[in-house]
């Protein structure tokens, strides 16, 4: 049955069963950019954890299988007092008896305090490891395949499954840990009192071993899907928020609330399938528990009839049979949190997986820094559907380019290109004789940097928000505020209570657009690129102020090549040259005088902007 063939839970009649799922859904979900690790990826990554804490690992295991082996001696010394009860012993001796089992009891509860201490140690660690592989993985994430994936994708794997990697380290391993020391110690109790009880258990055995073999193969693709919705979900979610007030002006609130209804639907049917899972599993697993000490009272009975077994060592059995049925339970139990937690960390390794898009190329040609060469560049979002169609362009050293054009016509993508955002379709973009697609995402920073109008602020301080752009040990405060007077932005920042210690961000001191932007722009003036692609990067700051700082940023970065994308003409007036972008190509190229005289589209732009100022 395939997942079309599953209704809406409201459709059909009252009463109307629901068709029993037969595999994770497979409605159609959006697919993201963003990998998911194989198994044998999640497998090596756990046994390097297991390498790294290893002394801290054993010794969790081996607190624990003392304290189960104190706590056995409850059950033991039960099955000899009812030996001695029964021998007519005196009430002192059975006494004793007594405060051994109370002796031991402390000593099991000091040794499991111990051990649930280690066990937080080692899982507060481990989790720790991962979550700052991730938070890196992810800052070292190429913006291409960020703008791929969406926003959904990464918000899930960030919120969700840190959650449920969480629940297996901090609850899961601790637990199972537990369980596996303990039946392990009561397995070698019951050998040690006859061999035969094992066979007690061969039943129970064989039917949770073929149960959660059957739950196992199946479980881990349906928590796949079912993370997969919940990433469409938080999309879909986060795309109605943003876009509210356009679907209100378009009227499209209804065709929205059903399109968020499908997602909804789609993750009800994830769940269900894996619920469904749990529902088979489990009435088995408590079969086999009860199971387990029926056989065992059975084997114990003709073990006492043969004459191998004393009464006490049959209680003894039972007592351990039945000790033993609870922390087996817990341990399968958490089996389910485990396929969670192994699942979403093959999501979360997933983003080291991602392609960053670099392969071995070329020698570098012999080229001066800052050279830009753009031969038959085509490029397109979707396959098929191309946005630029064969551009050639040539930079030199230094040079000052605007590129003007209509809404659409490719200017952003082109910046985005020769940014290493995307990789071209075709063609070639070299920076300084290197072909872009060559270089790891560190390396592409160095040599070119896009800063568009969406700038973002830290939660820190302003020097924490500029020391971005440096080396992690590089605290020279005196560059930050030359950064800062390059864009000017020092007098503002002097006049703050704290200076450069301000803290801003959110619920902290508020900066308007135009400040952010201009702490973006001597983050830039820091990282020090031999090339410079602004998108619009002035355009949230009035026309005087943009003028100003886009001046006294040309200044700085004399000796480097600037692309602006402009959004106001003035831009392209004090540019050395002006490439007019139409259709997908470069229609038109020259100076801003050239470009007048020819009286083609950009004069036309010209004139319809000059008028208008």
């Amino acid at each position: 049955m395939t997942q079309t063939a599953r209704r809406h839970p409201s459709a059909g009649t009252d009463g109307d069963p629901a068709p029993v799922p037969d595999g994770p859904p497979t409605a159609p979900i959006e697919s993201t950019a963003l990998p998911v690790a194989p198994a044998p990826v999640v497998w090596r990554r756990l046994r390097r954890a297991s390498r790294d804490h290893g002394p801290l690992l054993f010794g969790v295991v081996a607190l624990f299988a003392l304290a189960t082996a104190a706590a056995l001696v409850a059950p033991w010394m039960l099955g000899m007092i009812v030996d001695a009860v029964r021998e007519g012993a005196s009430p002192g001796r059975v006494d004793v008896m007594a405060l051994v089992i109370v002796a031991a009891l402390l000593v099991n509860a000091a040794l499991l305090l111990g051990a649930v201490a280690q066990s937080i140690r080692f899982g507060e660690g481990l989790l720790a490891e991962l979550r700052e592989e991730f938070v890196r993985s992810v800052l070292r994430l190429p913006l291409g395949t960020v703008e791929r994936a969406g926003t959904g994708d990464l918000v899930s794997r960030t919120g969700r499954d840190i959650n449920s990697l969480s629940m297996m380290v901090r609850q899961s391993l601790p637990v199972i840990a537990t369980g596996l020391a303990t039946v392990l110690v009561i397995l070698v109790a019951q050998a040690f009192l006859h061999p035969a009880l094992l066979l007690a258990w061969a039943p129970s055995a064989l039917i949770i071993w073929f149960t959660t073999r059957w739950y196992a193969r199946r479980a881990p693709d349906g928590y796949l899907a079912e993370m997969g919705t919940y990433s469409q979900l938080t999309q879909g979610v986060s795309d109605t928020v943003e876009g509210a007030h356009t679907l209100e002006a378009l009227g499209r609130q209804e065709w929205q609330d059903l399109r968020t209804d499908a997602d909804v639907h789609r993750s009800y049917l994830a769940e269900r399938y894996t619920l469904w899972l749990r529902s088979v599993w489990y009435p088995p697993l408590e079969f086999s528990y009860l199971f387990a000490s029926a056989t065992t009272f059975l084997v114990a009975g003709v073990l006492y009839h043969q004459g191998e077994l004393s009464l006490g060592q049959i209680a003894t059995a039972v007592f351990l049979t039945v000790q033993m049925s609870k922390p087996l339970d817990h341990m399968i139990d958490q089996v389910d949190n485990v396929m969670v937690g192994f699942t979403a960390l093959r999501r979360l390794l997933g983003i080291q997986l991602t392609d960053e898009g670099t392969r071995p190329g070329a020698e570098p040609e012999p080229c001066e820094p800052g050279t830009v060469e753009i031969h038959g560049v085509r490029f397109g979002y979707t396959p098929g559907t191309e946005v630029l169609h064969g551009v050639d362009l040539d930079l030199r050293p230094g040079e000052r380019l605007a590129v003007v054009g209509p809404s659409g016509a490719g200017k952003s993508t082109l910046g985005k290109l020769l940014a290493g955002v995307y990789p071209p379709g075709a063609g070639t973009i070299r920076i300084g004789g290197v072909d872009l697609r060559t270089l790891s995402p560190e390396e592409r920073r160095e040599r070119v940097i896009l800063l568009s109008q969406e700038s973002h602020v830290f939660r820190g301080t302003l020097a924490e928000n500029l020391a971005l752009a440096l080396d992690e040990s590089d605290t020279d405060r005196e560059r930050l505020w030359r950064a800062l007077e390059a864009v000017g932005a020092d007098t503002w920042v002097r006049s703050l209570p704290d200076g450069l210690d301000t803290r801003v961000g959110s619920g902290q001191e508020p900066l308007d657009p135009a400040r952010v932007q201009q702490l973006a722009l001597a983050r830039v003036v820091l990282a020090n690129p031999q090339v410079l692609v602004l998108d619009e990067a002035t355009s949230m700051i009035d026309p005087r102020s943009a003028r100003s700082l886009e001046s006294s940023l040309a200044g700085v970065l004399e000796d480097r090549t600037v692309v602006a994308i402009a959004h106001r003409l003035y831009t392209a007036h004090d540019a050395d040259r002006v490439a007019v972008v139409d259709g997908g190509g470069i229609t038109d190229l020259g100076t801003h005088e050239e470009l007048l005289t020819r009286g083609g589209s950009y004069a036309r732009l010209w004139q319809t902007w000059h008028g208008g100022n």
